[in-house]
């Protein structure tokens, strides 16, 4: 089972939330709580994954993701937020956030969001794409000028292509027939040839360099070629 924890200060949000996870059948919600008792209630159910609100009137969010994220063994946290333009997405993402999903997250999708999380994957609702991806680089996130692109073997560019649409490295290894190690190693790799921190700007990067579209399919002419 998914252990799903679920934060934020508005009571009928957690409710829906949790009502519609529950009913799936490999997730399970032991604890949906408001920010302030976060941290305290994570330690005490180590949730798999985090579903955070981004703004929280009595606890800032990226204060709450920080806290979360330096545990012993931190759990994947995704920011919930309302709308596409909110100014904290590109401080959640430099602080190392999982994902980006918008309250009215259909059901399946939601669902499937957080299978995705567990599995290793990244999550970039196409609703908060763009600003994650414009915030991001105005706020002074990594450029990864073209020479860094094409540092990249084509091995790793479609790895890097695979892990932008939310692929975990089980998953980019089935699809590229290696195994998951293999996945993992190419996905350090990359992180390290394009000086991203995490899977979430790597990801970033690709879109923004037209690995791939936002709708999650392969992009035009990339920015750079990389060698075979």
């Amino acid at each position: 089972m998914i252990r799903v924890m679920v934060v934020d200060d508005e009571k009928l949000l957690r409710a829906g939330i949790r009502s519609i996870l529950e009913a799936e059948p490999d997730i399970e919600v032991p604890v949906a709580c408001e920010g302030v008792r976060a941290v305290e209630l994570a330690v005490a159910h180590r949730p798999d994954v985090v579903l955070l609100d981004i703004r929280m009137p009595e606890v800032d969010g990226l204060s709450v993701l920080g806290s979360l994220l330096a545990l012993p063994e931190p759990p994947v946290v995704a920011m919930l937020t309302t709308f596409s333009g909110d100014e904290h997405i590109a401080p959640a993402l430099r602080a190392g956030a999982a994902g980006f999903l918008v309250k009215d997250t259909v059901p399946d999708e939601l669902a499937s969001a957080v299978r995705v999380l567990a599995a290793g994957g990244t999550i970039l609702s196409p609703a908060v794409a763009d600003s994650v991806i414009d915030g991001y680089l105005r706020a002074g996130g990594v450029g990864a000028p073209p020479a860094r692109l094409a540092s990249l073997t084509e091995r790793e560019r479609a790895v890097l292509t695979l892990l932008a649409r939310g692929k975990s490295n089980a998953e980019i290894g089935a699809a590229l027939l290696m195994g998951a190690a293999t996945a993992k190693d190419h996905v350090s790799a990359i992180l390290a040839k394009l000086g991203a921190a995490n899977r979430v700007q790597a990801a970033v990067l690709a879109h923004h360099h037209g690995l791939v579209r936002l709708d999650g399919e392969p992009g035009g002419k990339p920015d750079a070629a990389g060698p075979a």
